[in-house]
């Protein structure tokens, strides 16, 4: 029997192997680690037994209890839609307006609403309500449509220049391009600039507010604050749909650009609608 070999500077027994005189230290696993490693042997031989785990052409295997992940999640959703539709039984049975009298039913359809916005509002009006360019900002006091919780309903039910829905808001500007003269267009650019205190020149204020008050109040007001039922959205506060500044003023003017929202009640269904309107107006803008 050959005798073993001990490192004199660790005093550890060698394995007898040797590399370019470097020599391996025989130093077992401690066996707790050892215990544990085959512990995972054995659990992992049950897991295959137990529960789907090796994979084949079309599948894998399924184990002998049966589970499915996939079930569990459907079974999850079944039970959560079941929870909630209760209140949503109660929203789809009432006034809009009714909704915001109810805190449950109030918290409730923010929350809904607030998960149906990301998923089909979200692309236009950002994912924070705060719009974009041709796209209205709902975090504000400034509605185009009215921002009561009923005109908002109304609103997002019927849609703007929806031509599919017969509901559909609808309001359009004249193309002043068309009749006006370029000094006239930009003279009213510059009075509409000055309401909000953008930058304008004074030369043209007094030509501008005369074409103003003879072309322009019927729908945007005397004092330019905008008429809801019209569509026609306020001048004097400095919140541009399509921009401010003359340049974008005057482009707005001479041939003017009109967005169009869907309707979303044939889509979403009146619950869905409702709840949409009630997070809307608890963004903070509602009137």
């Amino acid at each position: 029997m050959s005798k073993k070999e001990i490192d004199e500077i660790s005093g550890v027994e060698t394995t007898g192997h040797e590399w370019d005189g470097i020599k391996e230290l025989n130093t077992p696993m401690p066996r707790w680690w050892l215990w544990t490693f085959y512990g995972t042997i054995v659990w992992a031989v049950i897991y295959c037994i137990l529960y789907p785990a090796i994979p084949l052409i079309n599948g894998a295997t399924p184990g002998i209890l049966g589970y499915s992940s996939r079930a569990e999640l459907a079974q999850n959703v079944a039970a959560a839609d079941e929870a909630k539709q209760e209140f949503v039984s109660q929203i789809n049975d009432m006034e809009v307006g009714a909704v915001l009298d109810n805190s449950d039913l109030t918290r409730f359809a923010v929350a809904g609403g607030e998960s149906a916005y990301k998923v089909y509002c979200s692309q236009c009006h950002g994912a924070g309500a705060e719009g974009a360019v041709g796209f209205p900002n709902l975090n504000d006091d400034e509605w185009i449509w009215g921002g009561t919780i009923d005109e908002i309903y109304a609103t997002i039910s019927h849609g703007v220049r929806y031509e599919a829905d017969d509901d559909t808001r609808v309001g359009e500007m004249p193309a002043f391009g068309e009749f006006w003269e370029r000094d006239q267009i930009r003279a009213t650019a510059h009075y509409v600039a000055s309401l909000s205190g953008d930058e304008h020149d004074e030369a043209y204020l007094e030509e501008g507010k005369t074409l103003f008050e003879e072309n322009c109040t019927a729908c945007h007001g005397e004092d330019a604050g905008g008429i809801a039922e019209l569509g026609a959205p306020s001048l004097n506060d400095a919140i541009w749909l399509y921009g401010g500044g003359v340049e974008a003023i005057s482009a707005q003017i001479n041939n003017p650009q009109h967005g169009a929202m869907p309707a979303w009640q044939e889509r979403l269904g009146d619950a869905t609608v409702k709840q949409l309107a009630v997070y809307v107006h608890s963004l903070g803008g509602g009137q």
